[in-house]
């Protein structure tokens, strides 16, 4: 599963979105063992401290925790995932708008252009 990355943005945070998108996709569920760090690393293609930082940074955002002897797990607080889902959303529309923004669309733009393709609904 070597994965494409990108040169504008840092490899770990890269590793790290992809693991939040793998958890608030549900391709990884709360309570799931991740790989241990050096397996990750090779089949994602990076160093093994690489990966031992991201898998450190997630567990300091309470995303992941880990067992001793076990390995890293994903977060079984369901409440800290829908947390993450949340942060995610915001991140994602404020990022949008600011795009939208810089292009010169207004509020009343987006508003009317979501509304149209259905996007409305919660």
């Amino acid at each position: 599963m070597s994965m494409e990355f990108l040169p504008d943005k840092p490899i770990y945070q890269q590793l790290i979105d992809h693991i939040i998108g793998d958890i608030i996709r549900g391709t990884l569920i709360a309570g799931a063992k991740l790989p241990s760090v050096r397996d990750y690393a090779v089949s994602v293609g990076v160093n093994a401290n690489t990966m031992q930082r991201v898998y450190k940074e997630l567990e300091q955002m309470e995303i992941t925790e880990t067992r001793r002897g076990q390995g890293s797990f994903v977060t079984e607080n369901t409440e800290r995932i829908q947390e993450l889902r949340e942060e995610m959303k915001e991140q994602l529309v404020q990022s949008f708008i600011q795009n939208l923004e810089a292009l010169g669309f207004t509020t009343n733009e987006m508003v009317n252009y979501l509304q149209k393709r259905g996007g409305n609904d919660d």
